[in-house]
């Protein structure tokens, strides 16, 4: 107790409010605890870990299911969950899991075995499934589950959409292309119909040979767009569901000798940091990866608390942001 209680004299607190600060930070005030953390650097205080864990009943560790830490959107998202699991004095377990379902329910194990408090889950899966009987601590963000059994983070994927799809048809395209994400998404589901209600409502048929799959890789724009600037009726505009597709999708155009915008428009979706310094640079669909990642983590540490219903939901908001990637339809 004497370096505690050194921290407590050099802060101007409690022993208790030493220990508090240390064990629940996000319950003192910011004063108080920057005062103490500060008092705790200066004394070279180490608490004993294990020995805090034990009293508390918490870990201080937030798993996060990520279905691949190479989408460049997703590296945004940990980031934040990053930034507000430290402000709040957790640790965050990163697992890359490729979508593997064995994989994730392995990692949500760590939950069941009192080696973390929480999943913060980025894909529509529930690796709890085969443990209902007692309900997940966990957050569903980005990718998220129509029926999950949590709080859940994400954007209107088809208002989205819809919006992106208008703003080509404003440009006067008529024949527009999208390559779309992977199958089984709820983003590509979402996405696809926002596209789809947007010409309905503009009274254009949808020609299906248009709707080209992708996996949100720079490599499945590519092909995609191959396909496309090959038809026998190209289109003048090329929708792609995330930016990494587009990027690829213009590298094709270029090299098939067309230019962008002047022969096609491109779009995309997410409005990454590569997006504004692409050539040209892209019109997308901006949505704040930070923010998914502060708002999972604040619904995760108050669904431990009994804040949060398990019904929660944030609904982020998404802007266009229009660059020189698209352009009126060539005359």
């Amino acid at each position: 107790m004497t370096n505690i209680r050194k921290v407590a004299e050099m802060a101007g607190v409690s022993v208790a409010t030493v220990s508090r600060t240390l064990k629940s930070p996000d319950i003192v005030s910011p004063g108080t605890r920057e005062k103490v953390l500060s008092a705790v650097e200066q004394a070279g205080y180490r608490p004993n870990l294990m020995a805090v864990q034990f009293r508390s009943q918490k870990t201080r560790n937030l798993v996060v299911l990520v279905p691949t830490i190479a989408n460049t959107f997703f590296a945004r998202v940990i980031s934040g969950i990053q930034d507000a699991a430290s402000q709040h004095g957790y640790a965050v377990l990163l697992c890359n899991t490729l979508g593997d379902e064995l994989a994730e329910r392995d990692y949500a194990e760590m939950v069941t075995n009192r080696q973390a408090d929480g999943v913060i889950q980025l894909r529509a899966f529930n690796p709890f499934e085969e443990a209902a009987a007692h309900p997940p601590i966990m957050v569903n963000a980005c990718e998220v589950m129509d029926d999950a059994p949590c709080p859940r983070v994400y954007l209107d994927n088809r208002a989205a959409a819809r919006v992106m799809t208008e703003h080509l048809l404003e440009l006067g395209h008529r024949r527009i292309g999208m390559i779309k994400g992977p199958r089984q998404s709820p983003l590509t589901r979402d996405r696809v119909q926002g596209f789809r209600d947007a010409l309905a409502a503009a009274n254009i048929e949808l020609d299906e040979s248009l709707l080209c799959p992708g996996d949100f890789t720079l490599e499945s724009g590519y092909r995609a767009a191959i396909a496309l600037v090959e038809a026998r009726e190209r289109p003048t505009a090329i929708f792609c569901e995330n930016d990494e597709m587009a990027i690829g999708a213009i590298q094709c155009i270029k090299e098939q000798g067309l230019r962008v915008p002047d022969d096609i428009s491109v779009a995309g979706f997410d409005d990454i940091a590569f997006a504004r310094y692409c050539d040209p640079p892209l019109t997308t669909i901006s949505q704040p990866a930070e923010d998914f990642g502060h708002e999972a983590v604040a619904l995760l540490l108050g669904l431990m608390d009994g804040g949060v219903q398990r019904d929660a939901r944030r609904v982020m908001p998404f802007k266009l942001v229009t660059r020189d990637s698209t352009g009126q339809v060539p005359s």
